[in-house]
């Protein structure tokens, strides 16, 4: 397999216990059959899991701006045997995907690089089947000083409750298990 250190960086930091990858996909109630965007899917940590919950009859797209991150991730789903996983190589600026085709967007530490939210967020809509939703994990950056906040690598969860309600979405579930990142759960 052809080696992308930061993709496997993106996939240690992911799979990190104090991470809590496991409860987060707990949390996600994934069924048999769903279709699953994992947006900014870095290294496909969690498009791989999520392509083994849903199942052969289920979908997930890996959706990334980094060809070399899509191409990390199609490799490694073929050494899994993953048949239903399909990369997608978005703009940074809106969703490419097929209109009412997802039943989860999944965002881990995405947020902060989008540079116009509320209007992706309204486009993201499109993309969801009538029942679906958006599951949103970032960077809090509060207190003190860190990494995330000096850099702008993080979002307070106030902010993404509010653009989200601003594009159209209502809070399903606000979960506080993530020590350094908030997790929200909207639905439109």
């Amino acid at each position: 397999m052809i080696r992308n250190p930061k993709a496997e960086m993106f996939n240690r930091k992911a799979s990190n216990p104090k991470n809590k990858p496991d409860e987060v996909l707990k949390f996600l109630g994934l069924q048999q059959r769903q279709k699953i965007a994992d947006v900014g899917s870095g290294g496909g940590y969690f498009a791989l899991r999520f392509a083994e919950t849903v199942g052969a009859e289920g979908q997930v797209f890996a959706v990334d701006t980094n060809p070399k991150f899509l191409e990390f991730v199609q490799n490694s789903a073929k050494e899994k045997k993953l048949t239903n996983v399909e990369t997608v190589l978005a703009e940074k600026d809106k969703p490419i995907l097929p209109e009412k085709s997802v039943d989860l967007v999944f965002m881990r530490n995405v947020c902060h690089h989008l540079p116009n939210r509320v209007e992706y967020f309204r486009q993201l809509r499109n993309v969801l089947k009538p029942d679906g939703r958006v599951a949103i994990i970032d960077y809090e950056g509060g207190g003190g000083l860190s990494f995330h906040r000096l850099f702008g690598h993080s979002v307070p969860k106030e902010t993404i409750i509010e653009e989200m309600g601003e594009a159209g979405y209502r809070l399903e579930k606000d979960l506080d298990f993530l020590t350094e990142q908030s997790f929200t759960v909207f639905s439109s």
